[in-house]
């Protein structure tokens, strides 16, 4: 029970690494409130694991007034916040050529905005509290470069000084700040990486290159992640803070 008593909030949660995220936090003791835009995807939380422990929370994060009032909603449910797991993202454009600029703005609202945003939002809440965890997702992305998502990397590499930075200045608020960093996931989002054009064998493809540079030699589970974040947000981190720590199966260690 890692985590009981503690009055957590996740992001993007309803699917992929955040859903294996409410699951461990719960099961580690928490209450959550989870973040989503999906009502339906939303209530299989609850039909899973129960309203008692888990709060659900419709929002589009890539709106400022999502971002903001998702969180001030999330601390109302709960009656304050211990933890927050900023995890929602999106792949964005695929190339600067003929850049699409609106796709271009949503793509850095989710991923770098709306981890700013909630941050900003919840810090008082921890401070009451006399501290927290705070953890944002990047990617792999964030700390090398990717030839096939660049404006995700520019925005995973905004995440990771976000990071840092915040670190620093949640400090002697016993805030600690952290950063998980995966590889590429096998999750409802993998598509948009592998296959934008909507071809098979080309997302096949892209996926097979990718494993291939992993020394581990597959891709990460969305557990994989949630138990890096759930250790960030435990105890057992009470020292951790400004570490972007990478769940990729040895691919960022060359």
């Amino acid at each position: 029970m890692r985590l009981n008593g503690k009055l957590a909030i996740v992001t993007a949660a309803a699917s992929g690494m955040g859903r294996a995220g409410v699951e461990r936090f719960v099961r580690e003791g928490a209450r959550v409130a989870a973040i989503d835009i999906s009502r339906e995807a939303l209530d299989g939380l609850i039909a899973d694991f129960g309203g008692d422990r888990v709060a659900t929370i419709v929002a589009d994060l890539s709106t400022p007034e999502g971002a903001k009032g998702s969180i001030e909603e999330a601390v109302a449910a709960l009656g304050g916040a211990d933890i927050l797991w900023a995890h929602a993202g999106m792949p964005g454009p695929a190339s600067v050529e003929n850049l699409d600029l609106a796709a271009y703005d949503k793509a850095i609202a989710l991923n770098v905005t709306s981890a700013a945003l909630g941050a900003g939002q919840v810090a008082s809440h921890m401070r009451a509290r006399g501290g927290g965890s705070i953890i944002f997702t990047a990617s792999i992305s964030g700390l090398v470069g990717s030839m096939m998502s660049p404006i995700y990397s520019a925005a995973k590499w905004g995440v990771v000084g976000l990071t840092k930075s915040l670190a620093l200045a949640f400090a002697a608020d016993n805030i600690r700040v952290n950063v998980v960093c995966p590889g590429l996931a096998d999750t409802p989002m993998k598509a948009g990486f592998t296959g934008r054009s909507g071809d098979p064998a080309e997302a096949a493809a892209n996926e097979a290159k990718i494993v291939g540079a992993v020394p581990m030699g597959r891709l990460v589970k969305p557990g994989e992640v949630a138990d890096a974040a759930l250790w960030l947000a435990s105890d057992e981190a009470s020292f951790v803070t400004g570490v972007a720590l990478p769940v990729d199966g040895g691919f960022t260690a060359r």
